[in-house]
């Protein structure tokens, strides 16, 4: 099995920073980029922009690569008078995960503290008959902290934001977290760059901000660099599961990188599709090819940047996406940075 860097990848999966909300995943990248760029700039919305610059004389194209730092997570909106928190998401949850979940409410105060997600409802022991089967929605959720009401007034306020409580763990030949979406595109595109000792263009590494509320980072940021190629690091749907039929599945984990060819957010540059095709035939990296009914990624953003640009989105399969125990196999995010190295290093 490939020799990831685990530590680094637990290191950005545990930090906690849903979107607008990225300060503490925004340090660690900040802190990666300066290993392997020339300079290293936080922009006005907070994406952390890492410039390479290439080593022709001539010409040089710009290429921007970028990793979300968001995750999904939630904002409380009310505080009650016994002391528990309703909160609002930040990103597309499914109501069906979250039930009894743990989770850290981050205070604006700088306090971190632990929670249990729970749906407001009678206990099942207390419902008639078919009210337990009555399908349940996001805002029917709220945070107890475990501490009288007005400790909770005291330490929490109206704008603080909720994260999952889940650290990252090895199983098997795959590796699990909260937010394996998307700080693994970001572990890929950091990894990336201590490949690519030199490289002719200029390469431009992101990591965006606000992706999960509408790819906000991407735009601004790319609006700032115009590149000419823009390549999105994300993950996609492994929905080689029970319950899935084949033509539904858009990945499987172990069958390698995906290559993008469409999303609900972009339409993948047909010759950036075919050169990532045909260069991973030649170095023998296993790879799939996907299209993506719905959603989208940073690609969907940048492509509309100025008078817009080529892009492509290399994609980590990873199964139970969106939820506390997104999961990718290692050798599918080795095969991702092999591929995206190869191709900035012959290019």
């Amino acid at each position: 099995m490939p020799k990831l860097n685990h530590k680094l990848l637990k290191e950005l999966t545990d930090a906690s920073g849903i979107a607008g909300f990225e300060d503490e995943i925004q340090v660690i990248v900040q802190r990666e980029l300066k290993k392997q760029c020339k300079t290293v700039k936080k922009d006005a919305m907070g994406s952390i922009i890492g410039f390479k610059p290439g080593t022709n004389r001539g010409k040089k194209l710009k290429i921007m690569l970028a990793g979300h730092m968001d995750e999904i997570g939630f904002i409380v909106n009310h505080v009650d008078d016994n002391g528990f928190l309703r909160i609002l998401p930040l990103g597309g949850f499914d109501p069906r995960t979250l039930m009894s979940q743990r989770v850290w409410v981050i205070t604006q105060k700088g306090d971190k503290l632990f929670g249990l997600l729970n749906l407001g409802t009678k206990p099942i022991h207390l419902l008639p008959p078919g009210e337990a089967a009555k399908a349940s929605t996001v805002p029917d959720y709220f945070v107890d902290l475990g501490i009288p009401a007005d400790d909770v007034k005291k330490k929490v306020e109206i704008g603080d934001f909720v994260t999952m409580n889940r650290e990252y763990q090895q199983l098997g030949d795959c590796v699990t977290n909260k937010s394996m979406d998307d700080r693994v595109g970001v572990f890929v595109m950091l990894e990336v760059l201590k490949k690519v000792k030199s490289t002719q263009n200029d390469i431009y590494a992101v990591g965006t901000v606000q992706e999960e509320v509408g790819l906000r980072g991407a735009v601004t940021s790319s609006h700032g660099i115009v590149p000419d190629i823009a390549i999105a690091l994300d993950i996609t749907l492994a929905a080689d599961i029970i319950g899935t039929e084949p033509h539904q599945q858009v990945s499987k984990i172990r069958e390698g990188i995906a290559i993008k060819i469409s999303d609900g957010a972009s339409i993948s540059d047909r010759g950036l599709v075919q050169e990532f095709k045909k260069l991973a035939k030649q170095k023998k990296i296993k790879h799939q090819m996907e299209i993506l009914p719905r959603g989208g990624t940073d690609a969907g953003g940048m492509q509309r940047s100025a008078a817009g640009c080529r892009v492509i989105t290399l994609s980590i399969p990873t199964r139970y996406g969106h939820s506390v125990n997104e999961m990718c196999a290692v050798a599918d995010i080795q095969a991702g940075i092999d591929l995206l190295a190869a191709w900035l290093n012959k290019y």
